[in-house]
């Protein structure tokens, strides 16, 4: 017999906020999220926490989600999530979790409304900061990026440029072992999450432990998380404003042309463009490593959002004389906010989110590329996400955790509303030459298949450019919209796609 969770599980919808509950408190959500922090930790042996562009990972992987957050807000009739900058006022979500650790049969601590954060001084747990130790890293930060140059242990200036400082600055601001300066920068990140998973008993007064937002498996549950990382974000999104807009040279890919660029569900007779989003009614075993609750082994019956699968359609045409290689980028974005403003492109290209790259050989003449959205780059199956968790537990299973690492497949898209909503999807075909790392590999074997949150194991990141490009970067001021970004380039398309919410729930077969 399995335990039902309902989705309305820890507030009731007089808070506004439970809106997202069944967003933040997806368990494949919080279970990506550990598996990326198990796969990328930012403390232990140097063989195991110095992978490749593993800074920028922690920005982008965060940043991305971040994006995928807001705009799931705005499908709920929510605003932007506010950064939590100012460490000094109240905060005022309140979060009580309502589920057990099971290493010591006690609940997660809650917090309640308006509460504020306080210096930390919990000696026995070794969690000693204070509001002015976060005030100073951050000030040192913003140094660090508006001059360009941070500082190492051993008084060496490292440059925060294009190609290595949002590295840089991602192992600064997490702290990861990797950072240049731990005692100069600190930990603010980490830090900021203790302060926040400590609120209740800064001191250790009351023996309390911390609450949600102190443990990779269960942070993305709070809706304080969202805003300390969109504090996060926008500590990286400064640094990478001192960068010029993309060059022509850089965007552009000679004689490609995007002709025709379309989605469309995978069944007969259905319209392009238009996307169905639906409840799913699963079932998956939680005694296989991520029991909350204080009775074991237990099966839960849980409701999570869904989509229909669908295919991306692109007619390329190739008008040079020999083959041509690309890698194809496909983006959605959201058009309008909650209160159905258009949104300016300075704001869109923040909340761009990745749905998919992989690369083509473009033969002479006209290409058909049919995608499927199961193939995605971003995601992995079901069935990945939610197998034996227990075992990326174990010592020396480092591949079977990079295997769980990924965004779950069934949380790929927004989930729209009702009535529908409008989106822009974007595709990009850029110069293969430019985007090599010299390393081939195969997406289809050895977990490969969500490198671009998990990169690769044991080898470089995939994709020589910047993560997140062409939208990690500020653009000409004359660019007011995604239409306007891409009309300059033959090898860019836009169109719009609706998504519709159906709501229903459909158990799963």
């Amino acid at each position: 017999m399995a335990i039902d969770i309902p989705m309305n599980y820890t507030a009731s919808e007089r808070e506004r906020e439970q809106r997202m509950a069944y967003w933040r408190e997806d368990i494949g959500v919080n279970l990506h999220h550990w598996h990326w922090h198990l796969v990328y930790p930012a403390e232990g042996p140097d063989t195991v926490v110095r992978k490749d562009r593993r800074g920028e990972l922690f920005y982008y992987m965060h940043q991305q989600t971040m994006a995928r957050y807001n705009v799931e807000r705005f499908s709920n009739g929510l605003p932007r999530v506010t950064a939590l900058a100012n460490l000094r006022e109240p905060i005022p979500e309140a979060y009580h979790p309502k589920i057990t650790r099971s290493s010591n049969n006690r609940s997660y601590p809650a917090r309640g409304k308006n509460q504020y954060l306080t210096d930390l001084n919990r000696v026995e747990d070794q969690v000693i900061v204070t509001i002015v130790d976060m005030e100073m890293w951050t000030t040192r930060i913003f140094e660090a990026i508006d001059s360009g140059v941070a500082r190492s242990t051993n008084g060496q200036q490292i440059q925060l440029d294009n190609k290595n400082g949002i590295d840089v600055l991602g192992n600064m601001v997490e702290n990861s072992s990797l950072s240049p300066d731990v005692n100069y920068y600190g930990r603010l990140h980490n830090e900021g999450h203790n302060m926040l998973a400590y609120i209740h008993d800064p001191d250790n007064s009351f023996l309390e432990g911390f609450g949600v937002v102190g443990d990779n498996t269960t942070a993305m549950r709070d809706p304080v998380f969202y805003r300390w990382h969109q504090h996060v974000d926008d500590i990286f999104e400064r640094h990478k404003r001192r960068f010029k807009p993309y060059t022509k040279a850089e965007l552009a890919h000679p004689d490609v042309e995007i002709d025709e660029f379309a989605v469309q569900l995978n069944r007969a007779g259905t319209k392009n463009n238009i996307l169905l989003t639906f409840w799913q009614r699963s079932q998956i075993d939680l005694g296989t490593g991520l029991d909350f609750g204080p009775e074991g082994n237990v099966f839960v019956t849980f409701t999570h959002i869904q989509h229909a699968p669908f295919s991306y359609r692109i007619k390329v045409k190739n008008e040079g004389s020999g083959v041509k290689r690309g890698t194809v980028r496909i983006f959605i974005g959201p058009k309008v906010d909650e209160t159905g403003r258009t949104i300016a492109f300075r704001d869109q290209r923040r909340w761009m989110i990745e749905l998919d790259k992989f690369s083509v050989n473009l033969n002479p003449g006209d290409n058909n590329i049919v995608r499927r959205s199961e193939q995605s780059s971003v995601t992995i199956p079901y069935e990945r996400t939610f197998r034996n968790v227990l075992a990326s537990s174990q010592p020396n299973n480092d591949q079977f955790r990079f295997c769980n690492c990924g965004w779950p497949a069934h949380m790929l898209i927004p989930k729209g509303t009702t009535q529908g909503t409008s989106y822009d999807m974007f595709v990009m075909i850029s110069n293969f030459a430019d985007d090599t790392v010299n390393q081939e590999f195969d997406e289809n074997v050895n977990c490969n298949d969500a490198h671009s949150f998990c990169g690769l194991r044991d080898r470089l990141y995939p994709d020589a450019r910047n993560m997140g490009f062409p939208f990690d970067r500020a653009t000409a001021s004359s660019v007011n919209s995604l239409k306007d970004f891409a009309k300059p380039y033959k090898n860019m398309a836009t169109t719009s796609v609706e998504i519709r919410f159906t709501n229903t729930v459909i158990s799963r077969v």
